[in-house]
């Protein structure tokens, strides 16, 4: 009786284990199914990596003019306002460059009314020489009929003759002299004369210095990395500092070559920072793809063409711009990580860039000196040395 217990039980288990395996078999069909479903239309319209990072502009400081720093009103981590001053360079050396211009405009107008006035002389002289010239050949015709009845003597005659042909000379001379006194002066007054239009032009370029001085931020935005000290020389170029408009800042997101294949210009994306979670969610979209892979711009290119050569997958960058109002809410630092989702159900989009429109991306107007108040010192200093 035991005997055929025993023996009836595993054939009991093997009765029972039958509708568990078809269930679980049934469970595992349908899940493959509704992954594949879900793959299909999901993550197969979807490329996602962890390889990107927040990218902004890095505006350097750099001054127009040489000088020695005395002040530097600003310090990592603040944010400055474009057009605020930042540093100021020691104006002794400018300001006496200005007076040694001004002095310069002043003295080229002197010089031109001189100028002037000696070719009025030179015009007086050549006037003179005009009459000198038809007196002289009246006295001649005078004297030479008169010499064949000999009523004058051919001595006489000879004289007249003498005269005419020195104040011809005399004329000649005053041409010349009155020539070249309107050579330099004729066809424009003093205050348009190229040699007054030059020294005008010295004088506001170092009334640019002097304004240069103060050198102003070019862009709104967080001090970094300032390496400009008090007491240093400084030459034109050099960086003094630099500024980062977290304003203005986007995501480069480095796809595998594999991966670029459905990505397209336009398409939106997610984004989220590893500075504040997955909680926190970015809107973009995908405004370019790289023109290379990261490798082919590096600093040391691959050398492919060797014996030993392993494929190695290459990755290009791909710009994502964020929503203006996301990145407001909880700002972005250059070079934080990011994940990226874009979405690639609509592949329309161009996978190159078009031309880019006829107008600037980035602009500043922190340099604009205004010109006016030194047009207005000029005119004064050359009214003051016209006698004006």
């Amino acid at each position: 009786m035991t005997t055929e217990t025993n023996a009836a039980q595993p054939a009991e288990q093997q009765k029972r284990r039958k509708p568990v395996m078809a269930i679980l078999t049934t469970v595992f069909v349908l899940a493959g199914i509704g992954y594949g479903i879900y793959y299909a239309t999901v993550l197969s319209q979807r490329e996602e990596t962890d390889n990107a990072y927040v990218g902004g502009n890095l505006v350097t400081l750099t001054s127009q003019v040489s000088g020695t720093v005395t002040e530097i009103r600003a310090d990592e981590t603040q944010f400055v306002k474009a057009g605020e001053e930042l540093v100021k360079l020691d104006p002794v050396d400018a300001k006496v460059a200005l007076a040694q211009s001004e002095a310069a405009l002043g003295d080229s107008v002197r010089q031109l009314r001189q100028q002037y006035a000696n070719a009025a002389q030179y015009d007086a002289a050549l006037a003179q020489r005009k009459i000198d010239l038809a007196r002289a050949q009246d006295d001649l015709n005078r004297r030479a009929p008169l010499a064949a009845d000999h009523t004058v003597s051919s001595e006489e005659v000879s004289h007249a003759k003498d005269s005419v042909e020195n104040a011809k000379a005399a004329l000649d001379v005053a041409e010349k002299q009155a020539a070249a006194a309107h050579a330099a002066i004729d066809g424009v007054d003093i205050p348009n004369n190229p040699t007054v239009l030059r020294a005008r032009a010295n004088f506001e370029q170092a009334w640019l210095s002097v304004q240069r001085n103060a050198i102003v931020a070019p862009a709104s935005g967080y001090v970094a990395k300032r390496g400009v000290q008090v007491g240093a020389r400084i030459t034109p170029g050099q960086s003094l500092l630099s500024i980062v408009p977290l304003d203005q800042v986007w995501v480069d997101a480095n796809f595998k070559e594999s991966e670029l294949r459905n990505i397209r210009i336009g398409q939106p994306a997610k984004l989220t920072a590893d500075i504040y979670g997955g909680k926190v969610e970015y809107s973009g979209k995908v405004v370019g793809l790289g023109a290379g892979t990261g490798s082919a711009f590096s600093l040391l290119p691959a050398q492919n063409a060797t014996g030993n050569w392993i494929k190695v997958v290459q990755r290009v960058p791909v710009r994502i711009e964020l929503d203006k109002k996301d990145l407001a809410e909880h700002p972005l630092r250059v070079g934080l990580s990011m994940v990226v989702d874009v979405d690639t159900h609509n592949r329309d989009g161009a996978v190159l860039s078009a031309a880019p429109e006829n107008k600037p991306l980035f602009s500043t107007e922190a340099f604009t000196q205004p010109m006016q108040d030194a047009d207005k010192l000029a005119d004064s200093i050359v009214r003051k040395n016209l006698g004006k």
